[in-house]
C-alpha cells in the first residue's frame, strides 16, 4: 500500500507523463500567456484535446487561465512551476540522453542556433548569454557562488542600482537560484537576481524575441548595456 504522503508525488508525476502535457508546460517556459488555440497548434492536437488538457493542468495549479472575451489564455502559475519544469527537463534530459536529431530544416537549424545563444527561460535568461551573465555576476563580487549560492552585499547594492529593494524579511520567492542550461551544460541564474537581469533587458531594449519561440537576438544596444551593466563583451554576438 503507498503511503499517503507519497500519492500527491504520484498524480504530479502522471500529469506531467503525458506528451501533449509536457509539451505545453515546456513551451509556457518563455514566460507568456499562450491562448488554447496557438498551444492546441503547437502540440499537434486538436482545440478540443488541448481544452481537456489545459483544464487538468490548470486544476492541478500548475497553470493560471486569463479570459479575454472568448479567448482563454494560460500561462505558468509562477516561477516555482518554471523551475519546476526546467529541473524536470534537465534530469529528464540527464537521466535518459538520446543522440542529438539533425535540423529538419534551415529554419529549425536557425531556431536551434538562436536558442543556445540566448532564450528566455521563463523570466530570467538563458543559453550563452545567460551563463555569460552567471559567470560576469560571480566575477564581478555580486554573487557569492560558495560555500553556497548567494547574492552578496555588493550585489544587493547593484541590484538596488535598478531599483530592487533588498527584502527585509523572508520573501516567497528566492533572491537567486541556480539553474543548469540544457543546451551550455553549466548554470544560469534565476531568482530574483535573475528576473531582474531580464526584466533590465527588455525595458532598456537590449534584447528582443525571435519570431514567437524563446529565442532572442541581442540588439546594438544590447552589445553597450551588457558592458556597461556587468562588463561583457557581446560584440560579436547577434
Amino acid at each position: 500500500m503507498p503511503h499517503d504522503q507519497d500519492v500527491p508525488l504520484a498524480r504530479l508525476a502522471a500529469l506531467l507523463a503525458d506528451p501533449t502535457r509536457a509539451t505545453v508546460c515546456t513551451a509556457l517556459l518563455d514566460g507568456r500567456a499562450w491562448s488554447a488555440s496557438e498551444l492546441a497548434r503547437h502540440a499537434g492536437v486538436s482545440p478540443s484535446t488541448a481544452s481537456e488538457h489545459l483544464s487538468r493542468l490548470i486544476d492541478a495549479t500548475l497553470l493560471v487561465e486569463e479570459r479575454q472575451g472568448r479567448h482563454r489564455y494560460v500561462r505558468l502559475a509562477g516561477s516555482e512551476v518554471a523551475g519546476l519544469i526546467e529541473d524536470l527537463t534537465v534530469f529528464a534530459r540527464s537521466a535518459w540522453p538520446s543522440p542529438a536529431e539533425p535540423p529538419r530544416s534551415l529554419r529549425e537549424s536557425t531556431r536551434r542556433s538562436a536558442e543556445a545563444r540566448a532564450r528566455t527561460c521563463y523570466d530570467h535568461l538563458a543559453g550563452q548569454l545567460g551563463v555569460a551573465v552567471r559567470d560576469a555576476s560571480v566575477a564581478l563580487g555580486l554573487v557569492a557562488d560558495e560555500p553556497g549560492l548567494a547574492v552578496t552585499e555588493q550585489g544587493w547594492e547593484w541590484l538596488a542600482g535598478l531599483g530592487v529593494e533588498r527584502p527585509t524579511r523572508a520573501r516567497s520567492r528566492p533572491a537567486l537560484r541556480s539553474c543548469v542550461d540544457w543546451t551550455e551544460r553549466r548554470r544560469h541564474l534565476g531568482g530574483v537576481y535573475g528576473a531582474t537581469v531580464h526584466r533590465t533587458a527588455f525595458e532598456r531594449q537590449w534584447v528582443e524575441r525571435i519570431g514567437s519561440g524563446r529565442a532572442l537576438r541581442l540588439t546594438p544596444a544590447g552589445a553597450d548595456g551588457f558592458h556597461e551593466l556587468l562588463g561583457l563583451d557581446l560584440a560579436a554576438a547577434g
